[in-house]
């Protein structure tokens, strides 16, 4: 095996993905279970999760599917301790389950603030809060918060989601303050939109995504492979020296 390689490897290694079942939590559990890691698979959907366990499994890794619910304060703390249960420790937490529930400021129901608010923002910081110990105790551990550039640039009817990744890139920089010094590393990704089911729900239809992809010099939006690749990045040795970065994948949308 070439050396470069072996910096990208995950072997040995455990990760947790939340909103394992479709899309970009589906791809990265592939993705990362073919550098060598086991997989804690989390997702509300019993079919999604024995697809996803079939994958990782065929790829030569162990899965462990998890039926817990983001939205509420129990799910994210169940999934973590049965995670830890069947593994012992995880080296590598990917947050990456999330909602967009939109409609322009003025006509958001609070129900759908605080839903958007506890899906996006709150369980990652409750998973974080139940994983990280072991990590400080191993000296070593990977959180990749899978945000949004919608965290970096406001969009209209998205205020709720807006506010929830911009607040999941800021949580990012103070795990960094408090955790980076115990050899953890923690990223944002933030992609653009990428064709998974909610992106097509959002934004399928021409006369929504045409304008949006035109504001993209990339002039397309992202594939579910194109985000876990940064994810791998991200979990491996290889970028042991980032911490508290937000990887914009959005194809030059804010470099305007």
């Amino acid at each position: 095996m070439a050396e470069w390689t072996k910096r990208f490897e995950l072997a040995g290694r455990r990760a947790l993905v939340t909103g394992a079942t479709k899309g970009i939590g589906l791809e990265t559990c592939k993705v990362l279970a073919d550098a060598g890691a086991d997989i804690a698979a989390v997702g509300r959907d019993k079919a999604g999760l024995a697809e996803v366990k079939a994958a990782v499994e065929s790829l030569g890794r162990r899965c462990v599917p998890i039926s817990a619910d983001m939205a509420t304060v129990e799910g994210p703390v169940k999934a973590a301790r049965e995670g830890l249960a069947a593994f012992g420790t995880i080296d590598i937490l990917v947050n990456n389950a999330g909602i967009a529930l939109v409609d322009m400021l003025l006509d958001t129901k609070v129900e759908d603030w605080d839903a958007t608010m506890a899906v996006n923002l709150r369980a990652p910081f409750l998973l974080a809060r139940e994983l990280v110990p072991a990590m400080i105790a191993q000296k070593a551990g990977k959180i990749i918060n899978v945000s949004s550039q919608a965290g970096v640039i406001g969009l209209d009817a998205h205020g709720a989601y807006c506010a929830s990744k911009g607040g999941l890139n800021m949580l990012t920089k103070v795990m960094t303050s408090e955790w980076a010094k115990h050899n953890i590393q923690i990223n944002t990704v933030c992609p653009t939109v990428i064709l998974t089911p909610m992106g097509e729900q959002v934004w399928g239809q021409p006369e929504k995504g045409d304008p949006m992809k035109a504001k993209i010099p990339g002039g397309r939006f992202g594939k579910p492979i194109e985000v876990a690749d940064a994810i791998l990045f991200l979990a491996s040795s290889a970028s042991g020296m980032i911490c508290g970065h937000d990887l914009l994948i959005d194809g030059g949308y804010t470099a305007l």
